[in-house]
């Protein structure tokens, strides 16, 4: 059953991101030929002006449009449209992936409540008590860094190495600097004796829902140097899951319930949007890149066959890097 769980999960990822690029085709004028929920043969099919299907593997799905690998001189045809409504088109995909991610961390936030800069309780002589710290103080800023959310205090204190640290404090409204010494924990890390206040609102489930989409931008970016520069920690196979690695921590999420479920299908897809927009062959930044080249040539369009042969070679480089991805997959569960 957790398989199974898996299995929909992914697709549903996958056909949030097609999708998008349906929308935006549809918005933009384009013909679309079929628009398939699932890959594989066809279960069941309607036509209108766009063929709807349901195919048999619920792997997602994809948006055939007219004039995307080929010559059309139709004015329906994707080649024929603006720089910028073809970007657009390209765009909503991953744009999607990351309004999923923001859409599924709403109510998980909702339900587990949303750790704030407010202080629930300060644990009794530790260096926060012992600095006259209080409950119910709300942190906002560590040596005049200023910290946005419970991680950035987490982070800032561990950074500190034990050295002092300057807390910038509002209290009713009043503003106090009180100057507080971390001591390091069970786990080796330094803290100071504090524990946020969860709060459980549609406002704070929201801000917190942005916030953290943007802390998990930032880490996937530098993650994404670390793989372009080769210094990942680890290695690249270790750090990096393919497919069946990804239905694997699916399903046992979903051995422990549907918040854990909801939580890696936001880090999914939020992972499947930003590295789309990564400027190779074959993925959405890729062709993004190439619109821009064409935009710098004055509108010139690169030769469509070139254009094909690094796609087609971009693909079957992505898919080699799969094989060996899935390949270490089996070995870690097996």
């Amino acid at each position: 059953m957790t398989i199974i769980v898996a299995i929909l999960l992914f697709g549903l990822i996958v056909f949030i991101h097609e999708l998008g690029h349906f929308l935006f085709a549809k918005i933009n004028g384009v013909k679309v030929h079929e628009f398939a929920i699932g890959m594989g043969p066809k279960l069941f099919s309607i036509k209108k002006d766009t063929e709807y299907s349901i195919r048999l593997l619920p792997l997602g799905g994809f948006v055939s449009m007219e004039g995307e690998d080929e010559e059309s001189k139709s004015p329906r045809s994707f080649g024929e449209k603006s720089i910028l409504q073809r970007a657009s088109i390209i765009f909503a995909g991953p744009f999607f992936n990351i309004v999923f991610t923001i859409i599924l961390f709403i109510p998980i936030f909702m339900f587990i409540g949303a750790q704030t800069t407010t202080l629930g309780n300060v644990i009794e002589n530790g260096p926060a008590y012992d600095a006259g710290v209080k409950s119910g103080d709300v942190i906002e800023a560590i040596d005049g860094k200023k910290v946005d959310t419970w991680q950035d205090i987490i982070l800032s204190l561990n950074n500190s190495d034990g050295s002092e640290v300057k807390l910038s404090i509002d209290r009713n409204g009043e503003d106090k600097e009180i100057t507080v010494t971390p001591e390091k924990n069970d786990e080796g890390r330094y803290v100071i004796g504090i524990e946020t206040k969860v709060e459980r609102s549609i406002f704070s489930s929201i801000k917190n829902a942005f916030v953290t989409t943007w802390d998990m931008t930032k880490q996937m970016v530098i993650f994404l140097g670390q793989l372009v520069t080769g210094t990942v920690p680890g290695g690249v196979s270790n750090s990096v899951t393919g497919p069946l690695g990804v239905i694997n921590i699916v399903s046992e999420a979903a051995k422990v319930g549907i918040i854990n479920v909801m939580y890696i299908g936001a880090v999914i897809s939020l992972n499947l949007g930003i590295i789309n927009l990564v400027p190779l062959p074959a993925l959405d930044g890729g062709r993004l890149l190439m619109l821009l080249i064409e935009a710098i040539r004055g509108g010139r369009k690169i030769d469509p066959n070139k254009e094909a042969m690094i796609n087609i070679v971009g693909l079957g480089a992505l898919m080699l890097f799969m094989v060996f991805i899935t390949y270490k997959d089996i070995l870690r569960l097996f």
